[in-house]
């Protein structure tokens, strides 16, 4: 159902012919409307009472903070496609989606894509599970991964599906992860650890923080269901990126000290040694 504009917009960025990041009354909006931002530059005006499909407004100021990050250092066509995904996520579902997905989904797919594109495919046995909890999810990440195929040419794997089906799942209101104080102190637990081990300190409002954390849930996640990933580049791993997978090391007996009767195995290990090495790495190029 179509909206019209309640005051003028002034474009910050347009991402592609139909979606727009616009500021209006101090508020930073974006805008879905086929062909809004064609020949569109940063200053132009759209109208008040224009008629859009679909205004997505992200309030949380982390949020936002994280989301203009975001738009930094990914490329704008691709950050366009992925707010096309939501909104056709949140059109399917007739619900509105957690702001969080303008940033997890966005950084995951831009991840997950490279690494498909060097062929570091993640198996998650996790699949399963996911469809037969969360079948609308999974159907509607099947979808995603068609139109990524048809758009960039890259075959997203079921396993993918099933990472996007779990964030669509974590987006939706009612779609919360179990135990989340009991997960919260052992995530802090260990992201402290992860500080003393690099000697940094790190921001708990930027991006690499909040990506970070999105991956150590999830990983928790699979842990306490015995459902750990299926690394075929646990060797590769530790040769490449040795301090990230001693510190890997180290989280897992973390993760064991504190969750009841649970066995990290080393493919597990290996992925959280992956996003560990990805996080130093990051935060090596802004103490540059």
């Amino acid at each position: 159902m179509q909206k019209a504009l309640e005051q003028d917009c002034k474009i910050i960025k347009a991402f592609n012919n139909n979606i727009v990041l616009v500021e209006a009354g101090g508020r930073e909006k974006l805008l879905f409307e086929k062909g809004i931002g064609f020949g569109k530059r940063p200053g132009d005006q759209i109208t008040k009472g224009t008629e859009i499909e679909k205004i997505f407004v992200i309030e949380d100021k982390d949020n936002l903070r994280n989301f203009r990050e975001l738009t930094n250092n990914v490329d704008n066509e691709f950050i366009g496609f992925c707010e096309e995904l939501i909104f056709y996520i949140s059109k399917e579902l007739g619900e509105e989606l957690s702001e969080n997905i303008h940033i997890a989904l966005t950084d995951h797919l831009s991840f997950a894509i490279k690494r498909l594109k060097n062929n570091e495919e993640i198996q998650n046995p996790f699949v399963a599970e996911v469809e037969t909890l969360y079948k609308k999810e999974f159907s509607l990440a099947q979808d995603i991964a068609d139109r990524i195929q048809e758009k960039l040419g890259v075959y997203i794997p079921d396993g993918e599906v099933g990472f996007i089906a779990l964030h669509i799942h974590s987006a939706r209101k009612n779609g919360k992860l179990s135990n989340t104080i009991k997960y919260s102190f052992i995530s802090n637990t260990i992201i402290e650890y992860v500080e003393d081990a690099l000697e940094v300190e790190i921001d708990r409002k930027s991006l690499d923080y909040a990506r970070f954390l999105t991956h150590l849930r999830f990983a928790i996640e699979r842990i306490t269901t015995n459902s750990p990933i299926a690394n075929d580049l646990i060797q590769e791993i530790k040769k490449k990126y040795r301090k990230s997978y001693k510190i890997a090391q180290n989280v897992a007996v973390i993760l064991e000290d504190n969750l009841e009767d649970v066995k990290v195995v080393e493919d597990e290990v290996a992925y959280l040694a992956m996003h560990i090495e990805r996080f130093r790495v990051s935060l090596k190029k802004v103490k540059i």
